[in-house]
């Protein structure tokens, strides 16, 4: 159960990170609708979402770890 909790909750950073970082530099064409961005880099921004998720995962790991937070 505990690594269903701990997967589960990097799926959910991993999310959270996504779409804090989604509308950042996208920018859409002179005239066109602004609701539809031309260069959303979306690899490069999942990219980042792995990283920030796996850095926020591994504090609450340990802080599991620790048993500061009891599952």
């Amino acid at each position: 159960m505990r690594d269903v909790v701990l997967g589960g909750a990097f799926i959910i950073l991993w999310w959270f990170a996504l779409l804090i970082l989604l509308p950042i530099g996208a920018h859409a064409e002179e005239g066109a609708e602004p609701a539809i961005p031309i260069k959303t880099q979306l690899i490069r921004k999942a990219a980042l979402a792995t990283a920030i998720a796996l850095l926020l995962w591994g504090i609450f790991y340990t802080l599991v770890l620790w048993g500061v937070i009891a599952l």
